[in-house]
């Protein structure tokens, strides 16, 4: 005897008995922890745009006063910068080109990237495409402790233990840029290898099976698969970096010295942008003093250099972004 045809509204077809009416199994409502979860999530966000904004609004007014005395081409093009303690009668007698101050953040910056990229990258392939799973569990908080360590240690090391050597071996200034542009770099090494890493490992493994497949050895395969197949997330580990360079304090502070040069010579000293501020708002900065005002500008200035960091970055990792 063959059985006759299932229909939609038997029960063999999976139906309920009471109709042949289908079950909607989708959640009408949702749970109230989930609204909850939503609701923290929308206010982080809504929060860090706050306060970026508050930043904004709280440097217009001093910005303002700073501009109203000194011009914009003076200020973003000059090369000499003698800002000092004074009253408000000093303005005419300060140079105000935040140049020095420019290229002396940018200097640190560079050293710090030629350190920190090969290595970190260096770190991230091997973590990601050699390394066995119990030798990346302990390598990889090994190496992220790094980033835990206080700045000031970083700084103070740069200062008596790297400088010594470089005067020695390659005749720098008791204060430079190259001591602390290279402990800089090793200092932001944890953040490009575990962010690079994690790009790497989320690439799919077939795309490595795939490669081993047409023949491919396990180098080239990094380097020409997973490699490009991470390079949105190598990109922002490599930008964030960045950032981090830019604003670092206490590394400069120390061991860069505070003498403001027009000069990309990492061998003397000079002084950063971050630096300048941590001296003068350290020290006896009258409010209403030209030196006052100026922090508010070089603040700004950092400011918008970071904000056009970010956006290069979001616009790298759109461009390079891969989706499986």
């Amino acid at each position: 005897m063959v059985a006759g045809p299932v229909t939609a509204g038997s029960p063999g077809a999976g139906s309920p008995p009471s109709g042949g009416r289908p079950v909607d199994l989708r959640r009408k409502r949702s749970r109230i922890g989930e609204r909850l979860i939503l609701a923290g999530l929308a206010g982080s966000a809504l929060v860090s745009v706050a306060v970026t904004a508050g930043i904004a609004v709280a440097l217009l007014a001093p910005l303002v006063t700073f501009f109203s005395h000194v011009g914009f081409g003076e200020f973003l093009t000059g090369t000499s910068w003698t800002a000092g303690f004074g009253d408000k009668a000093a303005w005419d007698d300060k140079n105000w080109g935040v140049l020095p101050l420019v290229l002396g953040t940018a200097s640190t910056t560079l050293i710090a990237l030629v350190v920190a990229v090969p290595l970190g990258l260096g770190a991230a392939i091997y973590l990601s495409e050699y390394a066995n799973p119990r030798t990346r569990k302990v390598l990889k908080p090994v190496l992220e402790i790094l980033a835990g360590v206080p700045t000031v240690v970083y700084g103070v090391f740069a200062l008596t233990i790297l400088t010594p050597v470089l005067q020695d071996v390659v005749g720098a200034a008791i204060f430079n840029n190259l001591s602390p542009g290279l402990v800089m770099g090793f200092m932001i090494v944890p953040t490009v290898a575990s962010l690079s890493e994690d790009a790497m490992s989320a690439v799919p493994g077939s795309l490595r099976e795939g490669s081993y497949a047409l023949g491919a050895n396990r180098m080239k395969t990094t380097l020409r698969v997973v490699f490009p197949a991470a390079l949105s997330g190598i990109v922002a580990a490599i930008v964030l970096g960045i950032s981090r360079a830019v604003g670092e304090t206490m590394i400069v502070a120390i061991a860069a010295g505070n003498q403001p040069q027009f000069t990309l010579n990492p061998l003397v000293g000079a002084q950063t942008m971050t630096g300048f501020i941590a001296q003068v708002a350290s020290g006896d900065a009258p409010q209403g003093s030209p030196v006052y005002y100026s922090l508010f500008a070089v603040g700004a200035l950092l400011f918008l250099i970071t904000l056009v960091i970010n956006m290069i970055s979001i616009a790298l990792v759109r461009k390079y972004r891969q989706a499986y």
